[in-house]
């Protein structure tokens, strides 16, 4: 070996080894910065039997980082149902954590525990049929139960709209994001084609990735180019060289039978009933199954305890004309006829007492006795005026536990006595809320055990690193010492000359 291939093979070590330590210290420096990925610098043997560094590499897990990808969106689904159900529980008081299945067993404002307490005072009012306190006392319950229906219909119209506003941020930042993404995505295609580090570039994307999924379940491709594609979990292009358009217009009010806009991509619906690639993770896909799917489905029950009130109490013809049912001491604004169970949308939100029965508008409660609310004389029950009749306050108990027919939209069967309706409604709510507030911490478990697991094989290990710096300290120190001897060679070979 010449002495100038020796200065040579001098020349790239140290070259090298500046290559390696910047690695190195960009690692160190960057040992707490979430997301980032620890380098290495590639070195190649060179002409003169040296090193020369070539290039630095990303550690990446491609597997790893779709593991933490899919978690993140199916917590986010998850959470974001769990929170909107627990607003739903609320309106029942504890049943978010009571372990009873029976509303009536829960001291609070769910429809059925109000539901047992008219049971309650009517069976009290018909121990005492004289009393009027009774009477006003069973009126006081049905104004309540009433009342908790309408409550309950208002929470979950306020649930629905709440989602949808959440449904409008959500857009609003998958667009965001997807425009950042781009950025990103096209300084990794032009930095790999110049032969450039594009490692901050990869690790800014690999972290638009998991914000994107956060909002909405996502897939993704890389091309030979670097260019990386993101599909939503249903499989509709999201970002392909270019980002697409998610769009979504806003619902403002939400009543019974309103249906709220679809997000769509590019005109191609990922939400609602339109959908035929639906999305099914992120933080939007639980948006919507509250506001398109549990909601609607927790009002429908609702819808069917009120109609199902109004036909319980509901009054028939006492004479031999037989004329049809009549709203007896619950109604609607303007009814004049029981509703059927397939035609129950808005009950819930309009049931009230007959004013004709309540005392606070000028009615008399003691027709809850006789009969008569309708106003029509036909359907007086207690035609002889005598104060202690009590037949038809037996009915009207005898009502609310008789199996009755449901529809079977709601989700709740189709036969049942009203009483364990009610029940079974709370019990669904608080079903649902568990359920979902399990799935969540499950999700959220998983999302630790990915996250921890993908740190561990692309994240920095200081110590690993110092050990690195250490090793180059080491190997420049040698360089330098072989620098000196061979300049000392050359210094000796001028000197003989």
């Amino acid at each position: 070996m010449s002495l100038s291939t020796a200065f040579n093979i001098i020349s790239s070590s140290f070259a090298a080894n500046a290559a390696q330590t910047a690695v190195v210290s960009n690692n160190i420096a960057n040992v707490n910065t979430p997301g980032y990925s620890r380098e290495v610098a590639n070195l190649v043997a060179n002409p003169y039997g040296g090193a020369d560094a070539a290039s630095v590499t990303r550690i990446a897990n491609a597997a790893l980082a779709e593991q933490v990808s899919t978690s993140t969106a199916q917590a986010a689904a998850q959470q974001a149902i769990a929170n909107g159900l627990a607003t739903l529980a609320a309106t029942v008081d504890d049943s978010s954590t009571t372990s009873s299945t029976s509303g009536a067993d829960q001291n609070g404002a769910s429809p059925s525990a109000m539901l047992s307490n008219l049971q309650s005072a009517l069976t009290t009012y018909e121990g005492s049929p004289t009393s009027t306190s009774a009477a006003d006392a069973a009126v006081t319950a049905a104004k309540t139960l009433a009342q908790s229906l309408n409550a309950g219909d208002a929470a979950v119209n306020h649930l629905r709209e709440q989602a949808d506003q959440d449904m409008a941020l959500s857009v609003s930042t998958i667009n965001s994001l997807l425009a950042q993404f781009q950025t990103a995505n096209d300084a990794v295609i032009g930095g790999l084609a110049s032969g450039a580090n594009v490692a901050t570039a990869e690790d800014t994307r690999d972290s638009l990735i998991t914000q994107l999924a956060q909002q909405i379940g996502v897939t993704t491709t890389t091309a030979a180019n670097g260019s990386m594609s993101i599909y939503t979990d249903s499989g509709v292009t999201l970002f392909q060289d270019t980002a697409r358009t998610v769009a979504f217009t806003p619902t403002s009010s939400y009543v019974d039978g309103v249906t709220g806009s679809p997000v769509t991509v590019d005109g191609v619906p990922i939400t609602g009933s339109s959908s035929l690639m639906p999305i099914q993770s992120g933080a939007l896909a639980g948006y919507a199954t509250l506001r398109d799917t549990l909601a609607p489905q927790y009002q429908a029950q609702l819808d069917q305890i009120a109609g199902g009130l109004i036909n319980a109490f509901a009054e028939g013809d006492q004479t031999a004309s037989s004329q049809p049912l009549l709203p007896g001491l619950f109604t609607t604004k303007g009814a004049t006829s029981v509703p059927s169970t397939s035609d129950a949308a808005g009950l819930a939100a309009a049931i009230e007492v007959n004013p004709s029965v309540d005392p606070s508008q000028g009615g008399n409660a003691t027709l809850l006795r006789d009969g008569g609310i309708s106003g029509n004389p036909n359907y007086v029950y207690n035609t002889t005026g005598d104060t202690s009749y009590t037949a038809r306050l037996q009915q009207l108990v005898s009502a609310i536990g008789s199996t009755q027919s449901f529809d079977a939209s709601a989700g709740l069967g189709t036969s049942a006595r009203l009483t364990d309706y009610a029940n079974a409604s709370v019990s669904w709510l608080q079903g649902e809320n568990q359920q979902t507030s399990d799935a969540s911490d499950y999700q959220n478990a998983l999302i630790t055990q990915a996250t921890s697991a993908l740190s561990n094989a692309t994240g920095v290990n200081l110590d690993s690193e110092m050990t690195n710096m250490l090793n180059l300290e080491n190997t420049y120190a040698s360089t330098a010492k072989l620098l000196t001897a061979v300049n000392d060679m050359f210094s000796a070979l001028l000197q003989a000359a």
